[in-house]
């Protein structure tokens, strides 16, 4: 969710001087851009992953503050709800065994945070929707106790008016709902990955990024149930996006209508990544306006802006230890879980394919159409492989095929030319494939699971559970 702030509490003049910082510091980002200050290394990666804390009985357990009291480690942090927390990775060279590392080192701190949590009598847990979880959870006695959480949620309702927020999501069953506060945010978590890209290729690489979104959501859904209904394959997308429903201003709206705070985008970069900072400031108000007194260059009123608006791929600037500034893409787009090695077979798909897409000679953006792209997202997070996606030649695919024929080859292309190790390429890749010939994703074992169980979303979290504990990637998972 970002880091943290001093004030839960803000004024018409905090405003004011907020927006003028960021007007200032927006400029000198766009001479930046000018100067080409940014750096040109590459080949960094990383990545954060939300997890639940649940209790014997599978349910939330919000001890997060006390769980990382105790835990005191500097890559695990709290996330909106106390039963959430955030792991957070080191950047990596992409290169050689990173995979394989990536791994290891998840497993390592999975491993402290399930021992930590269990001397609480809790567990912990990654899937992009927690099935067990009740309306009646997501309320503000949940929320982590940190002034930004507190911020974040009265200044949306600022915002908004003091009008509640409303979840509208059409599946195979309909969920209607309103909730007067953001914590239905929580009950969405995910795996993020950060991807360090020089200057020369940013615009290349953030439009490579929207481009396999549909087709990531596709391989990687692990989300269909929310208050025990089927909705869509990956329901954490809508919920999302409902959840923090607040709109821009000027009269730049997204393909569907009214810009909003979390959304797919408004189309391509097409000279820079400076055009989405330069969007940031023009069309949407600051929900934090945290005074700070750093000097304009460190940054620090245009992050904290960026990180209040929440694109599926998302443009950040970073500085390394010299204090150079370099620019990073985040997707946002999949999933946590099901299991540590799925997780790093999914993370593999993405960096190979990426890297494929911004070597093609001519960009691949000038042959799918943006508004493609975009049909192709939220179709794949509504139907999973079974849905028809738009290709290059604006030709249509079920997604089932595209992620065999044309992605999965991408990706191995792409790794090769990055230098990975040829076994992890192999088995983190067949992982990729396994999964989406048996059409066993995360969300269609739940699918099987409840089906075959009475829908029993506690017992199917419980076996979940097991299931990701023993390490075996989903399509393996017995039903």
């Amino acid at each position: 969710m970002g880091n943290e702030i001093p004030s839960d509490h803000f004024n018409f003049e905090d405003l004011k001087l907020f927006d003028a910082q960021l007007e200032r510091e927006t400029n000198i980002m766009g001479k930046w851009f000018s100067q080409q200050r940014f750096a040109h290394e590459q080949r960094m990666f990383g990545y954060e992953l939300e997890t639940w804390l649940i209790d014997e009985d599978t349910m939330p357990a919000p001890v997060n503050e006390q769980f990382l009291k105790m835990l005191n480690h500097p890559l695990v942090v709290p996330e909106l709800a106390s039963f959430n927390v955030e792991l957070n990775s080191l950047p990596q060279h992409l290169s050689g065994n990173v995979f394989s590392e990536m791994q290891h080192n998840l497993d390592q701190i999975f491993d402290l945070c399930r021992k930590q949590a269990q001397i609480l009598g809790s567990d912990m847990l990654a899937i992009g929707i927690l099935p067990t979880v009740r309306e009646t959870d997501l309320s503000l006695k949940n929320m982590s106790n940190s002034p930004r959480y507190r911020a974040l949620n009265e200044q949306v309702l600022r915002l908004r008016q003091g009008r509640p927020l409303h979840i509208n999501i059409k599946g195979d069953e309909l969920l209607r709902l309103q909730h007067d506060d953001v914590m239905l945010e929580a009950a969405a978590t995910s795996f993020q990955l950060h991807l360090q890209v020089p200057l020369s290729h940013a615009t290349r690489y953030y439009n490579a990024a929207i481009i396999l979104s549909g087709p990531m959501v596709a391989a990687t859904g692990n989300a269909p149930f929310l208050f025990g209904k089927r909705l869509w394959e990956e329901t954490r997308i809508p919920l999302f996006e409902q959840a923090v429903s607040v709109g821009g201003h000027g009269q730049r709206v997204d393909v569907e209508g009214d810009l909003k705070r979390v959304f797919f985008g408004t189309g391509y970069a097409r000279n820079s990544l400076m055009e989405c900072f330069q969007e940031n400031f023009e069309h949407f108000p600051a929900i934090l306006p945290v005074l700070f007194e750093d000097p304009p260059e460190k940054m620090s009123h245009l992050r904290l802006h960026n990180g209040t608006i929440w694109r599926w791929n998302r443009p950040l600037v970073g500085f390394d230890e010299q204090g150079e500034p370099h620019l990073r893409i985040e997707h946002r787009v999949i999933s946590a879980g099901p299991s540590v090695v799925d997780i790093v077979a999914n993370a593999a798909l993405f960096a190979g394919a990426v890297k494929s897409l911004i070597d093609q000679q001519q960009p691949p953006e000038l042959e799918l159409l943006f508004n493609h792209a975009r049909q192709n997202f939220y179709r794949a997070a509504r139907l999973g492989l079974l849905a028809d996606l738009y290709w290059f030649g604006d030709k249509q695919i079920d997604a089932q095929t595209l992620i065999l024929e044309q992605l999965l080859p991408l990706a191995r292309s792409g790794l090769e030319q990055l230098d990975i190790n040829k076994q992890d390429i192999q088995y983190y890749l067949d992982i990729i494939e396994q999964r989406v010939k048996s059409k066993q994703t995360g969300t269609n074992w739940q699918h099987r699971y409840a089906a075959s169980h009475h829908y029993d979303m506690q017992a199917m979290t419980a076996v979940y559970a097991k299931l990701q504990q023993s390490g075996m990637p989903v399509h393996e998972w017995p039903v």
